[in-house]
């Protein structure tokens, strides 16, 4: 179902999943392009976790999804607070509230209170803004334009990257930004990611194909790691 919460900067749009109770897993899926490639994995791990009992819930964070603030507006800042607003509203209607962070996602999970926490490949700003600048600069060649990735974190007008007009404070933001990693927190990786995590699992990195996919099986795989977690930490 389609549901709403309200920050400071208006009312944004989050997707529901599952019983009006108990559990509640809080979705923040992977950042710009990344986000339009894995929605469908991260809903599908939401339905499965629905089927086993744990509501969950995908919050459009300020100028992405339906939101009214234009996309150059947006900053991680108000990503952080829209996104901590969220969490702070479903934890009234539920008994305990756990957070799933996948990829850039886990930058804006930082101030959300939570009774545990689980990310999937998480990566720190630096890393999204070389993926950022690989796709400026391959729009610039492909213009015949020159580009230089270094200067995305100057000051100056908003720049468009694969479609977005994104504002240079954004981007500064996010080349700052490192995952949190306080409170309880799982980490999972692909077994093809040699950073340290709890688990390495099997899977191809649906975030590197050219069109949007999905994966049941790693989704299922995960959706039950995710199960197993929550009843570890007593939801």
């Amino acid at each position: 179902m389609i549901d709403h919460y309200d920050w400071a900067g208006g009312r944004e749009a989050m997707l529901r999943f599952g019983p009006a109770g108990g559990p509640v897993v809080v979705a923040a899926l992977p950042l710009f392009e990344e986000a339009n490639r894995t929605r469908g994995f991260g809903v599908t791990i939401l339905r499965l976790l629905a089927a086993r009992g744990i509501a969950g819930a995908v919050p459009d964070l300020p100028g992405t999804g339906e939101s009214e603030v234009e996309t150059e507006q947006a900053s991680l800042s108000h990503w952080i607070e829209g996104f901590t607003t969220a969490t702070a509203s479903l934890r009234a209607r539920h008994a305990s509230v756990h957070i799933m962070a996948l990829r850039g996602g886990a930058l804006v999970d930082r101030d959300a209170v939570a009774d545990s926490r689980w990310h999937f490949a998480p990566l720190p700003g630096t890393a999204v803004m070389r993926d950022l600048g690989r796709i400026a600069l391959a729009a610039a060649k492909e213009a015949g334009t020159s580009f230089d990735p270094a200067t995305l974190t100057e000051p100056g007008p908003p720049i468009e990257i694969a479609g977005n007009r994104l504002s240079r404070a954004l981007l500064a933001e996010l080349a700052a930004a490192e995952p949190t990693t306080s409170g309880r927190l799982r980490t999972v990786r692909l077994d093809s990611d040699a950073t340290v995590a709890d688990r390495h699992v099997e899977g191809a990195p649906l975030w590197r194909r050219s069109e949007p996919d999905n994966d049941i099986a790693l989704a299922t795989l995960l959706a039950d790691d995710i199960a197993s977690w929550i009843a570890t930490c007593g939801g």
